[in-house]
């Protein structure tokens, strides 16, 4: 499969932030979020394609215990399944940060995660209808699959994690959230909402507002914290 990139950094989002983790982000995504912060794995999609092997064994030398299989989308590629599953078997903690909008084919997706990091993407992600390629349509088609997140929550234990831009987009969160729990059983889980922005002064406004509506709505804020930490910058 095609890497991004591979390092070793603090995890910065959700139920294991502050975690030293080692991150494996994919190239590739079946989507294009017209705020996506990883551009490099969307848009212009880089990188180097790499054997499972060989990403198994620079995890292994970086030495951590947690890993975050990332993207890009990161069960897109058709051996993602195979990756996750060769690192839980090395006995690494593996969390997978998925939009929920495929599954790996010939994976169960019981087997992929020990945490299953599941970021709905709201309406306001879709591209402008200028977008080339006819990207509006086929993020607006793709970008909410209940199927799949539901097999996900179903399988592994789960957090939602819901990037937040305006109070029609937290109405949007909610409601959907909502929409999942009424479908049925599923594994224990968390619902985040987090602000949208890829600066320290942009997540402070919207943070400003989307606090108090947190605690209105009773849903728990998270922090960005690896933007407050580093930036937004490659490799971190």
């Amino acid at each position: 499969m095609r890497i991004a990139e591979l390092y070793a950094s603090l995890q910065g989002e959700g139920l294991l932030a502050g975690t030293p983790s080692t991150f494996v982000r994919t190239s590739g995504c079946n989507l294009r979020c017209r705020w996506c912060d990883t551009p490099f794995t969307s848009w212009q999609p880089g990188g180097e394609d790499r054997s499972v092997e060989e990403i198994c064994a620079a995890v292994e030398a970086l030495g951590m215990d947690h890993v975050v299989v990332t993207g890009g989308e990161p069960l897109l590629p058709a051996d993602s399944g195979d990756l996750c599953t060769a690192l839980r078997q090395r006995g690494f903690h593996v969390t997978v940060e998925t939009a929920g909008t495929v599954l790996p084919p010939n994976t169960a997706p019981e087997e992929l995660a020990d945490l299953m990091s599941i970021s709905p993407k709201l309406a306001s992600s879709t591209p402008p209808a200028d977008t080339p390629q006819n990207w509006q349509q086929r993020h607006e088609t793709s970008r909410r699959r209940d199927d799949v997140i539901l097999a996900l929550m179903r399988a592994c234990p789960w957090q939602l994690k819901f990037v937040v831009d305006t109070p029609a987009d937290l109405n949007e969160a909610l409601r959907w959230t909502d929409d999942l729990r009424a479908a049925g059983e599923m594994q224990e889980g968390s619902v985040f909402i987090m602000p949208q922005g890829v600066t320290a002064a942009t997540l402070a406004a919207t943070t400003s507002w989307l606090a108090a509506a947190c605690r209105h709505a009773e849903v728990q804020l998270a922090p960005r914290h690896h933007i407050t930490w580093y930036g937004n910058t490659r490799g971190t």
